[in-house]
């Protein structure tokens, strides 16, 4: 499911259900500044924004939210990024964990 636009809370909770229960993995533009969430893998929300949103691999993070506390955690082995300079399934530029977080609470947290 790609977000463009704040869902409702009881949105979020349905997305949530029919996911993992406790968590969602999602996939964030940080260029277009929109997401997609829900799917069985990142590779999965990466490949909906490339393919319904013309989105870029160099501007697509993975990372898992949790329902308790709106907890982010930046790890998904699409993160492992050489020419993005991110060697590790974490990621590690402080920047681009920013954006992602501005990204995902503005568009999926009260």
């Amino acid at each position: 499911m790609i977000i463009k636009e704040k869902i409702s809370n009881s949105e979020k909770e349905r997305i949530f259900n029919d996911s993992y229960g406790t968590m969602v993995k999602l996939m964030v533009d940080i260029e277009k500044e929109i997401l997609s969430v829900g799917c069985e893998f990142h590779i999965d929300c990466a490949e909906e924004l490339t393919e319904k949103e013309n989105s870029r691999q160099k501007n697509l993070w993975g990372a898992n939210l949790y329902k308790e506390g709106n907890r982010i955690d930046f790890v998904s082995l699409i993160n492992i990024k050489p020419a993005e300079k991110n060697r590790s399934m974490k990621i590690e530029n402080k920047e681009i964990r920013k954006s992602i977080e501005k990204i995902i609470k503005k568009l999926l947290c009260s």
